[in-house]
This record gives C-alpha cells, sequence and structure tokens, in this order.
C-alpha cells in the first residue's frame, strides 16, 4: 500500500516522468510519434514477404496473424530494452533530489502502454480492411494489456535495480530479447510444435500473452482460461518480488549512480 500512497503523493511528478517518456522517444525525429505507427508497419512487413515462405506457413490472412502479436511485443521489448538503464540515467537526478525510485519504471511502463494503444490503432485499421472484423471479444484487449504491463513492471523493477551494480545487465537483456522473439509465437504458430515438447514454449509468458491476443482478435474467441490464470499468478508474483528487490538495492543507488 505504501507504493500506491507514494506515487498519490508525487502524481505529478508521475505524470510528468510518463509525459517525458513518450515525447523523449522520439525526440528531435521530424516524424515524431508517426514512428510509432512505422516501426511496427514495417517490420509487419518484411516478415509478411519473407516468413511465409521460410517456414511454410499456412496460416489465413497471414499479414494480420502477424500484426496481432508485433504490436504487443514490440510494447514489451521497448519497455524492457529502454527501462533497463531508467534508473542509472537519472543518476543525477537521484543525488539531488528524493523522490520514491519506483516512479522511474513506472514511467516507462506506464510510457509504454500508451504507445501501445496508439499503435494498436494499426491494429484496428487492418483486421477492418482485411474483412476479417471484430468480435465482442475485443474487450479482452485492455485487460490483457494491464497484465503484460505487471509483469514488464516486475521484470524491470529487477532488471533496473540491478542494472545500476552491474552494468552489463543492459547489453545482455539487448541478446535474451533477441533469442526470445524467436522463442515466442510471433512468426508461426505454436501448434507446429508436438505437444509433446510444446509445453516448454509455454513456460515463456509473453507465449501466453501473444496467444491472448492473438484468440481475441485473430480467432475471435476468448483467451485460454488456463493461460490467463498462469500469467495473473506469475505477473502478480514478479510485481511483489520485483519491487522487494529494488527497494532492497535501492538504498546504494546514490553511491552506485
Amino acid at each position: 500500500m505504501s507504493l500506491f500512497k507514494n506515487l498519490y503523493a508525487y502524481r505529478e511528478l508521475l505524470k510528468t516522468n510518463i509525459q517525458k517518456e513518450i515525447r523523449g522517444k522520439y525526440k528531435g525525429s521530424f516524424l515524431g510519434v508517426l514512428w510509432s505507427f512505422l516501426n511496427p508497419l514495417l517490420m509487419v512487413l518484411v516478415y509478411a514477404i519473407v516468413f511465409p515462405y521460410i517456414l511454410r506457413n499456412t496460416e489465413d490472412n497471414y499479414l494480420i496473424f502477424l500484426i496481432v502479436a508485433i504490436i504487443p511485443w514490440n510494447f514489451f521489448t521497448t519497455v524492457i530494452t529502454q527501462g533497463t538503464n531508467c534508473v542509472w540515467i537519472n543518476g543525477g537526478i537521484i543525488k539531488k533530489v528524493y523522490f520514491p525510485r519506483e516512479i522511474l519504471p513506472i514511467s516507462v511502463v506506464s510510457a509504454g502502454l500508451v504507445n501501445f494503444f496508439i499503435s494498436f490503432i494499426i491494429v484496428i485499421l487492418f483486421i477492418l480492411f482485411s474483412g476479417i472484423g471484430f468480435s465482442i471479444h475485443i474487450l479482452w484487449v485492455p485487460f490483457i494489456a494491464i497484465i503484460q504491463s505487471i509483469l514488464s513492471l516486475g521484470l524491470l523493477f529487477i532488471l533496473s535495480a540491478i542494472d545500476v551494480y552491474v552494468r552489463d545487465v543492459e547489453y545482455l537483456i539487448n541478446f535474451f530479447v533477441m533469442l526470445l522473439f524467436y522463442a515466442t509465437p510471433i512468426l508461426y504458430n505454436a501448434n507446429m510444435f508436438p505437444l509433446k515438447i510444446r509445453w516448454v514454449l509455454y513456460l515463456n509468458p509473453m507465449a501466453h500473452l501473444i496467444d491472448a491476443y492473438r484468440n481475441v482478435l485473430y480467432y475471435k474467441t476468448t483467451p485460454s482460461f488456463g493461460s490467463l490464470i498462469y500469467i495473473v499468478v506469475l505477473s502478480i508474483f514478479l510485481f511483489v518480488f520485483g519491487l522487494l528487490v529494488f527497494r532492497k538495492l535501492e538504498k546504494g543507488f546514490a553511491e552506485e549512480v
């Protein structure tokens, strides 16, 4: 509860930080916030052209199959890769002014969530023009995105705190995220793997989240109840554990940065 009290007490700082994260991402760029649309769009177009031939994918409307997974994946990778050093790069402020340090990773995730919903306009447009259409299940999207935000925040609490002491973390994370991309059913359907080894793929929480987005947007069904339970429990656990790790390590932030 102390976290929510601190956030409320410093709500103006939190609001300012979120705005800074959103605006600062494309600061100095000619196209600005339009890159929120162009980056995932270009990725989708490249994969849609190349991978059906490599993987011999037989999915109908493969472009839609891809885009409903790429946009959430971009949300995850942007938050993790850009947020890992969020404490370190704010070292100057940490040394001068007191504020709840949790605001830094929370701002990154909140800005990422806003950018996700901006980018989600692409998904809506593609689904509309493809003729697939929507169902009532699209109402699940905000709930799934919030679960993803909690999961990402838990990871970011841990990574951003450790990065202050071990600067190699942000470089290792970039490599790990690249590997995780291919271990997540984004370019392919998990059903292409035999059932006896498919469970290994689903140890990855992002596999459950990507499936949930696909279910409600592409297949127009409800998400798997078992997957939702797994990802909700894991996200809450990571959030609590990550916050404990962050608060344990934050005592030395001012000395290390």
